[in-house]
């Protein structure tokens, strides 16, 4: 008899920032990742710990915070970082679960492989890189490392493209999976709207690049510290940004637009897998979780790109679904993704491992009052962020502990975080409570 536990389909998107219709930006074309809210549990707050790909991959799949020499840059290695780290793949199959990996998951494919995954993990072959051109005007021209063009629009098939392969063969595995004795865990890890911003045309003719919304506000927020700004590097490595200063109006659209494009490919790769749990009629007894691993500037406060401690960049999407829980719901409560770890461990039945560093969020998921976890805890090189229900207070401290710059917003009366009220004297007391709560760490900040 086939075993009865919940299969977990678990989806993680590069760079996708909650710019979906679902989470109110009814410009967005996202149908797929709409549905996929109006019949789960969407988070409107949840937060990264770490604003970049491999680090923050490495804490939500260790269930383990950041430190500043641990988990730090998108290079990280979770083998290197925290040899022997019980992956949250490695929990499952230790389990019983077989356990897959297609596409990105992990930021480097021979990471914790070989006790993570019951097969080897999978990701599309790169004709060049990962850049994933397929038209030699953005292919010429390329600089040493790889970038050409920042955007490209080719009138061909989904799969023309490394995530339309990915979404194949995540099809094609739920189909032998359907068949397994044993329950699954099946991890796709999709990399649009990661730069370049390439897509088929047709997700480009969603929408008119006139009318694409470009950030109200383009420039630095007032008295905000230089340690809070960069010069978004990974963009400018592309052919035809500048080196330095502001992109030109017409820049600044072409690449919203190859944003939004990119968003709605990948959400109809999403589509795809989803309608195949459907099809096979694995719905009802799959846990499926999908998260973008951050947020992404698209032009506010002058930034573009991810790396820094702004809400922008720490706030990304959240998307829960399993039989009895959600209908459409959208809690405001504040999560952090080191809670996904122990969450899919209690609604797959599995013990808790010791060693994680997040609260489950199963408690949410019934419709009374529930007591919750007051702050979320978050870090970017020598910035240490919390999250409060109102505030985001951010310090950098050099080798020593010292601190050497702060910011603090209130989202109530300021939430595209213009105006940085820790200069401000009549915050002293709000900026001395925050840097407590800073100091005590997340551990003071657990539920209940």
């Amino acid at each position: 008899m086939p075993d009865q536990r919940p299969n977990v389909l678990f989806i993680v998107v590069d760079d996708l920032r909650p710019q979906l219709a679902c989470y109110g930006h009814k410009q967005m074309v996202t149908p797929s990742m709409d549905a996929l809210a109006e019949d789960g549990v969407l988070f409107r707050r949840a937060y990264c710990q770490v604003p970049v790909c491999g680090a923050t991959r490495a804490s939500l799949l260790t269930g383990v915070r950041p430190a500043r020499d641990r988990f730090t840059d998108y290079k990280t290695w979770v083998d290197r970082d925290l040899p022997g780290a019980l992956t949250l793949p490695e929990h499952f199959r230790n389990h019983g679960y077989l356990t897959l990996s297609n596409g990105k998951v992990f930021h480097h494919l021979t990471d914790c492989a070989e006790r993570s995954w019951s097969e080897e993990p999978w990701r599309p072959d790169a004709r060049d890189d990962w850049r994933d051109y397929l038209l030699e005007e953005s292919i010429k021209g390329r600089g040493p490392d790889g970038a050409g063009k920042p955007c490209e629009c080719a009138d061909v098939p989904d799969n023309a493209y490394r995530d339309g392969k990915t979404a194949d063969r995540t099809i094609r595995d739920l189909q032998r999976l359907a068949r397994a004795d044993e329950p699954w865990f099946l991890a796709a890890g999709f990399l649009k709207p990661h730069l370049p911003f390439n897509a088929p045309e047709r997700y480009w003719d969603y929408y008119r690049r006139e009318e694409v919304d470009l950030a109200d506000n383009p420039f630095p927020p007032e008295d905000a510290p230089a340690q809070a700004l960069h010069n978004w590097g990974e963009l400018r490595a592309y052919l035809g940004i500048p080196q330095q200063g502001d992109l030109t109006h017409e820049q600044a659209r072409q690449l919203v637009h190859g944003y939004y494009a990119a968003t709605s490919y990948t959400d109809a790769q999403v589509g795809r897998v989803l309608d195949e749990v459907d099809r096979l009629g694995l719905r009802s007894n799959t846990i499926v979780v999908l998260w973008g691993d951050h947020g992404w500037q698209l032009g506010e406060h002058g930034l573009w790109c991810k790396h820094c401690n702004f809400n922008t960049s720490l706030n990304a999407p959240l998307i829960m679904r399993y039989a009895g829980i959600g209908g459409g719901a959208a809690l405001p409560d504040l999560v952090e993704f080191v809670d996904v770890y122990p969450t899919l461990c209690e609604l797959a039945g599995l013990p808790l491992p010791d060693h994680l560093e997040g609260s489950s969020m199963v408690p949410l998921f019934d419709a009374g009052e529930t007591a919750w976890k007051p702050a979320t805890f978050s870090r970017y090189q020598s910035g240490d962020s919390v999250r409060t229900d109102r505030y985001l207070y951010t310090e950098w401290t050099d080798e020593q502990g010292q601190v050497t710059a702060r910011m603090l917003y209130d989202h109530e009366a300021d939430p595209d975080e213009n105006h940085n009220i820790a200069v401000r004297p009549e915050h002293a007391e709000v900026v001395e409570d925050l840097a407590r709560r800073l100091a005590a760490g997340w551990r003071d900040a657990l539920p209940g």
